[in-house]
């Protein structure tokens, strides 16, 4: 005979189960969990899968969205090229544009640009001054003449500046944002949350790849 705890928790495991099938079972709609820009933007690789996340430092929904995101873009096969562009929307954010190319100049990127968004989100740090920065990079075991040498040089500034250019061209209007293979636009807000944003790029990016990754 069944004890009723047990029966308790044999209907929670089938209703657990039967939520994550209905959850991977979702539909997917173009208009309602993603948009297709009217102007598809050029790919920089033939037969890839490209990915862009439209970002900002300080945005707290970036933030939240980082550890699923960064998980997506860890189990992905060689044919997908993940990139992100850091976007802002105004001027005294330029700096947190600045700060993501000199990390990537100096490839110090994948190591710090987490440690970045816990600065400003855990620690309060704005990290919007110059001096700011320097001091927050240096504590993090970078040379500091380096680091400042490279934020201040032609090649970031022209960057920080694209990335703005590229965010107008994409029509981006807030973040975080996914772009996939120039065209398809989603994000948690469009989709409605975190886990369908993802289960949309999953969808995209077979579609890509039926589509012979076609814009």
């Amino acid at each position: 005979m069944i004890s009723f705890s047990k029966r308790v928790f044999t209907l929670l495991t089938l209703f657990c189960l039967s939520a994550t099938v209905a959850a991977q079972g979702q539909k997917i709609e173009e208009g309602f969990d993603y948009r297709i820009l009217p102007i598809a933007q050029p790919l920089e690789s033939k037969g890839k899968v490209e990915v862009i996340e439209f970002f900002w430092y300080g945005c707290p929904h970036c933030y939240d969205f980082e550890p699923e995101l960064s998980s997506w873009v860890k189990r992905q096969p060689k044919d997908v090229v993940f990139s992100r562009v850091p976007v802002a929307f105004r001027e005294d954010l330029m700096p947190h544009s600045q700060l993501f190319y000199a990390l990537e100049a100096m490839g110090k990127g994948d190591a710090l640009n987490e440690k970045v968004m816990y600065a400003i989100h855990k620690e309060n740090k704005r990290l919007l001054t110059e001096p700011e920065i320097v001091d927050w990079v240096a504590s993090q075991g970078v040379d500091r003449n380096t680091f400042l040498a490279t934020y201040r040089s032609f090649a970031v500034v022209s960057k920080a500046r694209a990335s703005k250019q590229l965010a107008e061209a994409y029509r981006i209007d807030g973040v975080p944002t996914i772009v996939m293979q120039g065209r398809y636009v989603t994000s948690p807000s469009i989709a409605g949350t975190k886990a369908k944003a993802i289960a949309v790029m999953d969808y995209l990016e077979e579609k890509i790849r039926k589509d012979k990754y076609k814009q």
